[in-house]
């Protein structure tokens, strides 16, 4: 579980005009063209031109431009080979030796978090990384979802997976569920989209008779996960996410770590009695 998981980039998408390409990002950040020349420092005019092919952009100004709009690495890249331009963000395997410290100091967060659950993220919510609490929470999922790679939202929501388990699963599948369109609305990831068709498929939770008892109040900054055990008992978990500060790697700077913490006093007492006992 705990041994990172490495797979080749996926394929890009079909070559498409810089221009288009640019006015396709302004819209997603629901930019006009004025507020973004403004951004740039540039006139409206030129930017017009940009987007309609009549001017070609430097590779400078690209990237400026692809700043202004937080464009991901990957796509920033994507913008430059469509402009006739090489790629100046380095897209590594996980186990390439150049991110060898990147790996540790992955390893090292994941461990330091112990008796508590983290795990490494790719782009995809493919599951890179686990430490060693994560396991004990998975008992009694079907195996075809603990296959690498281990989509985490597929195996949270899926019927065979820990939906069952999930006392909360009409909140924790709402929550989820905004998370990744909100990732999608970012980046504009078709593999991402399909996941979210795939997860809006699955048998949805019907809203419980008896709803449990809320936790604490957590002033509607954080949605815990109530989890409930092989033997009865119930865990609650609220989750945190970090990413790499500035990575100038798409692979690393498409990494997340997300701790979970535990929600109440019950839980982080049993997590710490359940390390205690190895």
């Amino acid at each position: 579980m705990t041994e990172l998981l490495s797979r080749p980039a996926s394929p890009g998408t079909a070559p498409q005009p810089v221009g288009s390409r640019l006015k396709d990002w302004r819209q997603r950040r629901r930019l006009s063209q004025l507020d973004l020349a403004l951004e740039a420092g540039i006139s409206a005019r030129h930017l017009s031109f940009v987007e309609t092919g009549r001017s070609r952009p430097s590779r400078d100004m690209l990237l400026m431009l692809a700043e202004k709009l937080e464009v991901p690495l990957r796509e920033r890249n994507g913008l430059l080979v469509s402009a006739g331009f090489a790629p100046v963000f380095p897209q590594r395997r996980l186990d390439d030796p150049a991110l060898a410290p990147a790996r540790r100091a992955i390893e090292l967060v994941l461990k330091g978090h112990e008796p508590y659950p983290a795990l490494a993220l790719d782009r995809h919510w493919h599951m890179v990384s686990a430490n060693a609490a994560v396991a004990p929470l998975l008992e009694g999922v079907a195996e075809a979802l603990l296959t690498p790679p281990v989509n985490v939202l597929r195996l949270s929501l899926h019927p065979d997976g820990l939906a069952p388990r999930i006392i909360n699963l009409t909140e924790w599948r709402a929550h989820l569920l905004e998370r990744l369109q909100h990732q999608i609305d970012l980046t504009a990831d078709v593999t991402l989209m399909a996941l979210m068709g795939e997860l809006k498929a699955l048998p949805a939770p019907k809203a419980p008779r008896n709803p449990p008892a809320p936790l604490t109040d957590y002033a509607g900054m954080v949605v815990p996960l109530r989890l409930r055990m092989a033997g009865g008992q119930e865990l609650a978990f609220f989750s945190t996410t970090t990413l790499f500060g500035t990575p100038v790697d798409v692979t690393l700077a498409e990494l997340a770590i997300e701790a979970f913490f535990p929600a109440d006093a019950a839980t982080a007492a049993a997590l710490s009695a359940a390390t205690a006992a190895k």
